[in-house]
């Protein structure tokens, strides 16, 4: 749970209180009404004070000239320590990747091809058994960096080694919500840690870190450690992070042995009464719907739809029925060894289509309404609804910038659908937390990725040995 934070007044003009922290002038944002319908507003000026946006104005800028490392604004009376002229670019909400295992990345593509029972046991989990922490470390370095050349600003981590993950999102200037994964095999000391950790490094890094617990699912920790991470959550206030119902088989499996539904498995822990982020969902069947209706916590579904088309999964995650039901759904990438990428704009798209797809409606999931998924409902899913995932006053400085000016993204006839299905990561130019700018015009400001390259390469032979015969888990729903 995300204690919400205190909102200023929203000002409708510059300030009178000295220079602001960054103002960005002449792009076109995007930006939700009262009714949280996407627009965008052209020719706007973002202004941001203590890592808050502070307004978002229309109207022509005149202009500007530099005084002693100062931008002065004259056309608005504005001056900031930074100017981002963003002329020809749209600024948007920083996109929130919902659910990944940042450090997977040493992982991209060391399993390709094969159903997920395989990939589990006879890679990931053998491989996993060797995995060091400075291999954490290294793959969350590569993790951060991917995510800020391609937007992403906030992201949801359910791994181990997690004091390390919290360390590297602190150096990278991300915001993150992490949780340490365990299992049931691991006894009662796995949640003991996961509730450690939680407890150490909520609201650490100025803020921008928020935690979770981290059951890993529910064919892998018990009834009893469920219900015991349920009541944890309650007397914490804090998000439980699940992989649940992750598909149809699953799903099916779970009535077969239990007579219960993964998500009905979840309802009897108590979890459905506290904030919970459940990652997949596609295996959620018509019965679920009026058990998650019931839920009295507040409930976010994360949806990374690349995933499920390369484990040839037959269902997606159903998005229509949760909206309806008032379930936030958030894009996500899962980690990099099985989606190979952490690009949440290819997540946008497929999500779109997946859904206009199973939907055999091509009405359904608009290009307005997927990039409301990509922002306010991915911050609602990770319960930070009230701090990130909209550009408007009091939210915290969590932007990006976008160039459109590729032959790819020309000419714009509809601007929602050029950012959904035209737009690519590479495209954004400048990726902003909490004010601060850690990438501008595509160069990273704050993590050395050929060193992390170079280490991990050296490194890979010890990790990617099998032939030490151990998993960490056998994958058996």
């Amino acid at each position: 749970m995300t204690r919400p934070e205190p909102t200023p007044d929203a000002r409708t003009g510059p300030s009178t209180r000295g220079p602001a922290d960054l103002v960005i002038t002449g792009c076109t944002a995007l930006v939700h009404d009262e009714r949280e319908e996407v627009g965008f507003v052209e020719n706007a000026t973002i202004v941001v004070r203590g890592g808050r946006i502070e307004t978002v104005t229309a109207g022509p800028v005149i202009g500007g000239t530099v005084t002693a490392g100062t931008v002065d604004l004259t056309a608005t009376g504005l001056a900031a320590a930074e100017h981002i002229d963003a002329r020809g670019q749209v600024a948007l909400p920083g996109l929130v990747n919902c659910h990944t295992h940042s450090p997977m990345v040493t992982l991209r593509g060391i399993a390709e091809d094969l159903p997920i029972e395989e990939w589990f046991n006879e890679f990931v989990w053998p491989i996993e058994s060797n995995l060091q922490e400075r291999d954490i470390e290294l793959g969350a370095r590569l993790a951060c960096a991917e995510m800020i050349r391609g937007g992403v600003t906030c992201f949801a981590d359910h791994y181990f080694s997690m004091d390390t993950v919290a360390a590297v999102t602190t150096e990278s200037g991300l915001r993150a919500n992490l949780g340490q994964a365990f299992f049931s095999s691991h006894g009662a000391e796995g949640r003991e840690r996961s509730l450690d950790f939680a407890l150490r490094h909520r609201d650490t890094a100025d803020g921008r870190i928020t935690t979770s617990l981290a059951p890993h699912a529910p064919y892998t920790v018990d009834d009893a450690d469920l219900a015991a991470t349920a009541r944890l959550a309650r007397e914490h206030g804090l998000l439980v992070h699940i992989h649940a119902a992750e598909n149809r088989d699953q799903t099916e499996a779970s009535l077969a042995r239990h007579g219960r539904t993964p998500i009905e498995i979840l309802a009897g822990a108590g979890l459905l009464d506290t904030d919970l982020l459940i990652a997949h969902g596609t295996g959620i069947v018509e019965r679920d719907l009026p058990v998650l209706a019931r839920a009295s916590g507040r409930v976010g579904v994360a949806s990374a739809p690349r995933g499920y088309l390369k484990f040839a999964w037959p269902t997606t995650t159903p998005v229509r029925a949760l909206r309806e039901l008032g379930i936030p759904v958030g894009l996500a990438t899962d980690g990099a060894a099985s989606n190979n990428s952490l690009d949440v704009w290819e997540s946008m798209a497929l999500t779109a289509l997946a859904q206009k797809f199973t939907e055999a409606d091509p009405r359904r999931l608009t290009s307005r309404q997927a990039l409301h998924h990509a922002t306010l409902q991915s911050a609602r899913a990770v319960g930070l609804g009230e701090r990130i995932g909209s550009l408007a006053p009091g939210r915290r400085a969590d932007i990006i910038l976008v160039d459109l000016t590729g032959p790819h993204t020309q000419p714009v006839h509809d601007l929602a659908a050029t950012l959904v299905h035209s737009a690519r990561a590479g495209d954004v130019r400048t990726t902003i937390v909490d004010g601060r700018i850690l990438m501008r015009d595509r160069e990273l400001l704050t993590l050395d990725v050929p060193a992390v390259v170079r280490e991990m390469n050296a490194r890979m032979p010890a990790l990617i040995d099998r032939s030490h015969g151990k998993r960490i888990q056998d994958y058996d729903t």
